[in-house]
């Protein structure tokens, strides 16, 4: 919520423009397709904690059309296997939250977020301390899940 609330206030959506930046660690988008796109989390929950997001700025899967839904679902997919490729976890967290009080910090730009999990990779720091401790700079990510886009989903397009 610290990142959100200090958004720059003239930017309207912190996603629309991330495409168009290209793919660099500056915008965090580590790979895009024409209906959708992947973008690290700067505050993730763990390493390898990324978002796949629509194109389109919308604030409910109903406004997407059968076209936008079937590349964010296809990208959805192909990205838990880079995830799950590159860092080898032993489950995923994959969720949307719509709207606010579902817990939506951006609500009005769907996103999914997939997080890699781990046994164990809850502790008493972020129940006591409420703090989280990541393990990879986000350089790193952003460089391992770039590649691993390359690698996987590169070969089968």
């Amino acid at each position: 919520m610290v990142y959100i609330k200090g958004m720059d206030k003239d930017v309207d959506c912190i996603f629309c423009d991330r495409p168009k930046r290209g793919i660099q660690f500056e915008s965090l988008v580590v790979h895009i397709e024409k209906d959708a796109f992947v973008i690290l989390n700067r505050y993730p929950y763990n390493s390898g904690h990324v978002m796949v997001v629509p194109t389109r700025h919308v604030n409910h899967p109903s406004k997407l059309s059968r076209e936008e839904r079937g590349a964010l679902m296809d990208l959805l997919n192909r990205t838990c296997e880079v995830v799950g490729a590159v860092y080898r976890p032993q489950g995923l967290n994959v969720g949307m939250n719509i709207g606010r009080v579902a817990g939506a910090g951006i609500d009005e730009h769907i996103h999914f977020h997939i997080v890699p999990r781990w046994g164990g990779d809850t502790n008493f720091m972020p129940v006591i301390g409420q703090t989280k401790i990541i393990s990879e700079a986000l350089e790193e990510s952003f460089d391992l899940l770039k590649q691993g886009f390359a690698d996987l989903i590169g070969k089968s397009q």
